[in-house]
């Protein structure tokens, strides 16, 4: 992969608000054993439903490697507007290995950024101990559709580390983006900076925390996302003895002493996390099989369950459901977000075994923003 000699914002381009039109989303096929579960069956019925819900308003790019090729021809064949890509990767995270991609406003170009990927952590406490191929992804993805790209590194980053506004704010959270096993020899504000040169913003709005025990040291895209600019969800809890009160909590009195780039004071709204916490069963850890250095899960481990972890395609908005006795904050969730995108309609997805593999169903996509290659 060729990379420009310089940065987007010395070249105009910023990174559109997920809301923005897309000409297509990134997908991984699952397959790692200690991600999902029992050959990643129930995952990949997921993952196609997905899919098929991004599919029908935008083009869905889906990577597989050469064992998992079989299983998506066949799971996906004859869904329109999906691409099969033969890209390897050590797991399906494609929001945090893809490219993060840019737009140019004054052509309409679009290119894409490479972060250096760590598996969230590196040696300090990354989640498992080879990564090279999900490292590689990000450059392999841009040239095979063909897009110019900028290489970030040794800058250490995931797409899910943050959101845009589109009009030149950037929402992350401390937790994550301060952790020691990223950039632990930068500043906060050489922090920002360089996500300002990489993402062509003006500023940076940094959240204290995410969602607890989300092992990705507390992504923002599990805790806060922008509806509109000046306008977030925040997943929320009004249980004081709910570890995530606290996270909360502390993101709300962030954020109304805030504005954005523009001058503009933050509009909250609250998106409530599920009612009964989404706990790692026996029969789950069953299914699993760990590699020698990759994080491990336990029976009653609670798991990061977020309704702000959607995916805003240009016709719906793509919900993670967890069903059971959360069926009623599925529905609440839906509601709300179906009033904040009136002009897209709510699909929920049954999303628990995407959750158990460690996110959801923002973690599994990235949006390519409608523009041209150039």
């Amino acid at each position: 992969m060729q990379y420009e000699p310089t940065t987007p914002q010395q070249d105009g381009f910023s990174m559109p608000a997920e809301f923005s039109p897309h000409q297509g989303c990134i997908l991984i096929w699952p397959e790692r054993p200690g991600s999902w579960k029992n050959g990643a069956a129930a995952a990949r019925k997921a993952f196609r439903s997905i899919i098929a819900a991004i599919a029908e308003s935008e083009t869905v790019y889906v990577a597989v490697n050469p064992h998992s090729r079989p299983s998506a021809e066949r799971m996906l064949a004859g869904m329109a507007n999906v691409r099969l890509l033969d890209l390897d990767s050590d797991d399906a995270w494609a929001r945090d290995v893809a490219p993060t991609f840019v737009r140019r406003a004054a052509d309409g170009a679009v290119r894409g950024v490479n972060w250096r990927f760590n598996a969230w952590g590196g040696e300090v406490d990354g989640l498992y101990a080879h990564w090279e191929k999900d490292d590689a992804f990000a450059g392999g993805l841009l040239d095979t559709l063909g897009f110019r790209g900028y290489n970030a590194a040794p800058f250490v980053m995931e797409g899910g580390a943050v959101h845009s506004d589109g009009e030149g704010t950037l929402l992350v959270t401390e937790a994550c983006l301060l952790s020691a096993g990223r950039n632990p020899q930068l500043t906060k504000d050489e922090i920002a900076a360089a996500l300002c040169r990489m993402l062509g913003a003006k500023k940076v709005l940094w959240l204290p925390r995410g969602i607890d025990g989300d092992e990705t040291n507390e992504h923002v895209d599990n805790v806060c996302a922008f509806v509109r600019p000046g306008e977030v969800v925040l997943a929320w809890t009004d249980d004081p003895t709910d570890p995530q009160y606290a996270c909360s909590q502390a993101c709300l009195r962030y954020l109304e002493g805030e504005t954005d780039a523009r001058g503009r004071r933050i509009r909250v709204h609250k998106l409530p996390i599920p009612r009964v916490p989404v706990l790692v069963t026996q029969e789950d850890l069953e299914g699993y099989t760990f590699e020698d250095g990759e994080d491990v899960r336990e029976a009653g481990e609670r798991l990061a369950a977020s309704y702000v972890n959607y995916y805003c395609a240009n016709g719906a908005i793509v919900l993670p459901a967890f069903g059971g006795e959360n069926a009623e904050s599925d529905a609440q969730a839906a509601e709300i977000l179906a009033g904040l995108f009136p002009e897209r309609r709510v699909i929920s997805v049954a999303a628990r075994e995407i959750l158990t593999g460690g996110g959801n169903i923002h973690c599994i996509t990235q949006q390519i923003p409608e523009g041209a290659k150039l």
